[in-house]
């Protein structure tokens, strides 16, 4: 994927993302992504590290930064959370050179913005974390030991609370699956 196919799957993203009821910080970007990546296997690259508040990329934040100054993205103050994102007209300029990037990842990008739009920070913290541990720490092969392994990562996270994570984790794995097995976009 080159980089104006990332700055289109990226805009396209923090747009659904605000459709969804997100108020689209960079926690937001960054998780949603990584669903993305781990999911629908969307090549945009990026290397995820798990972090303070779960997988985080420096390779992603490099590229918003950039997307900035590129003027395709803006950040505004959204009291009281920080910073939020946007895109500009320039965003939508290069999506409209970039149809088939958007027909191809389009589905993929409104299921992953539904499902973690509406979410906090704290949810979406648990809900990577989760992502993270089953999808690359194989070894903890049952709920209760991953959920162990998320409580021993993150010790502000209760086992309980990464229980529910798990099972809400395992819902929306069930449902890409079966968003990708419909045939309907070329996701996953």
């Amino acid at each position: 994927m080159d980089r104006l196919q990332k700055i289109t799957v990226l805009t396209r993203l923090v747009e659904r993302l605000k459709a969804h009821e997100s108020w689209c910080g960079e926690t937001h970007i960054q998780k949603a992504t990584l669903f993305l990546q781990e999911l629908f296997e969307v090549p945009t690259d990026f290397e995820f590290i798990l972090y303070k508040h779960g997988p985080f990329s420096f390779d992603l934040r490099d590229e918003l930064v950039a997307m900035r100054a590129d003027m395709v993205l803006e950040m505004f103050p959204t009291d009281p959370y920080g910073s939020s994102w946007r895109i500009t007209e320039n965003a939508t300029r290069i999506q409209s050179f970039h149809k088939q990037t958007l027909a191809k990842y389009g589905e993929a990008i409104e299921f992953v913005a539904r499902k973690t739009g509406g979410k906090n920070v704290g949810e979406l913290e648990r809900l990577a974390t989760a992502l993270w541990v089953t999808r690359r720490e194989k070894k903890f092969s049952t709920d209760e030991e991953r959920a162990e392994r998320i409580h021993q990562l993150k010790p502000h996270v209760s086992v309980e609370a990464a229980l529910g994570a798990l099972a809400q984790l395992q819902e929306i794995e069930r449902d890409a699956r079966c968003l990708s097995a419909t045939g309907s976009s070329s996701v996953g």
